[in-house]
């Protein structure tokens, strides 16, 4: 392997060496601390812009699986400490390293990545560089935005997926960067789903008239989403809607709440959220580098789970208008299955009609 250096915004250096993709790449440095799911998490496409960063130490050993792939390998690169370059797996396919180079991927191990994740936690968020060379001038990576992201990722024309067994409901699934594994957890429900790309006008989706809408999670700032956000805003209280992570974050601004950025974000498979109503804690999977910001919702909707590490907003619903969304992963590709549960309680929503519970 070829050295290389992760270069921070903040101009520290680590050197380490070099792995996928050959090139140099700026990306929004993002950590996250589960220890299994890589694929999962290499190809969900909530990190379009960003370099990932893995907290647990030893990457790739059970190789690549692409039936397990959520999505296309959006990443600006990857950064572990030991990369694992003999996997042993009866379902693996081939090695990681190559998984990066044939979806160019620039990559750097053998640096400290728990010492990263402390600067990261005490600093925040920050950009950086996989190169070859240290750059004299750090202007062009201090500078690097993720913008426009959700276009990137979104598919861009309409497909059906059939429900698994008998066809119950209908629903549309807006593709804002969706996971696979959330089109799964609806089929598997008996649900036929409609998945629309991130611009379809919302009178579109009220011609198909599904049963349910479906709003999926996604990259970037949510508050750039304006024209997304103004469809949402014309179908709330029309028909039941499920919103998760992106989805989330857009209803809330569409129904006049605000967002934030979060010092570090939440990433990983591990990360608890209180149930207010049932005094019950949830282990969840989650990836998001924004907020919506909880009194900002006072008034329009109920908060109906809250992040126990950090008390930031987790969940709503919106009374009167058959609309619940999340800000973590029920479907947790990989992750725990704790809510898998809201899936059903959409079924059940759509069934009731414009005012079942919100």
């Amino acid at each position: 392997m070829n050295k290389a250096y992760l270069v921070l915004g903040n101009g520290m250096v680590f050197a380490g060496r070099r792995i996928g993709a050959a090139g140099d790449s700026i990306g929004e440095l993002v950590f996250t601390t589960g220890m299994v799911g890589y694929l999962e998490t290499l190809t969900d496409p909530s990190y379009a812009g960003q370099i990932i960063m893995q907290t647990f130490p030893l990457i790739g050993n059970y190789g690549v699986i692409e039936p397990d792939f959520e999505g296309k390998c959006c990443a600006k690169g990857y950064v572990v400490r030991e990369l694992c370059d003999a996997p042993s797996n009866f379902r693996s396919e081939y090695a990681l390293d190559e998984m990066l180079k044939k979806n160019g991927i620039p990559g750097i191990c053998g640096v400290d990545t728990r010492a990263i994740t402390r600067i990261i936690r005490e600093e925040g968020v920050m950009n950086a560089a996989i190169c070859d060379s240290v750059p004299d001038d750090l202007t062009a990576i201090q500078n690097y935005l993720v913008t426009g992201v959700v276009a990137e990722v979104s598919c861009k024309e309409k497909t059906e997926y059939p429900a698994q067994g008998e066809e119950k409901r209908h629903v549309v699934l807006i593709d804002y960067g969706a996971k696979r594994n959330i089109i799964r957890c609806l089929q598997k429900r008996g649900c036929r789903v409609t998945v629309v790309p991130h611009d379809t006008p919302a009178e579109e989706i009220m011609q198909i008239s599904p049963d349910g809408l479906m709003l999926s999670n996604g990259p970037g700032d949510p508050a750039e989403n304006t024209f997304e956000i103004a469809q949402i805003a014309k179908l709330v209280g029309k028909l039941p809607i499920f919103g998760i992570c992106l989805g989330h974050q857009l209803t809330a601004l569409a129904m006049g709440g605000e967002t934030m950025k979060l010092k570090y974000g939440h990433r990983g498979a591990n990360q608890p959220v209180k149930h207010p109503e049932s005094a019950r804690t949830f282990i969840t999977s989650q990836n998001h580098g924004y907020a919506v910001v909880n009194e900002s919702m006072r008034g329009i909707a109920d908060v109906s789970f809250v992040n126990a590490n950090d008390g930031s907003c987790e969940g709503l619903r919106y009374p009167g208008k058959n609309c619940a969304t999340v800000q973590f992963h029920p479907e947790a590709s990989s992750g725990p299955h704790d809510t898998e549960f809201l899936f059903d309680e959409f079924l059940a929503r759509m069934g009731g009609g414009n005012d079942a519970e919100g």
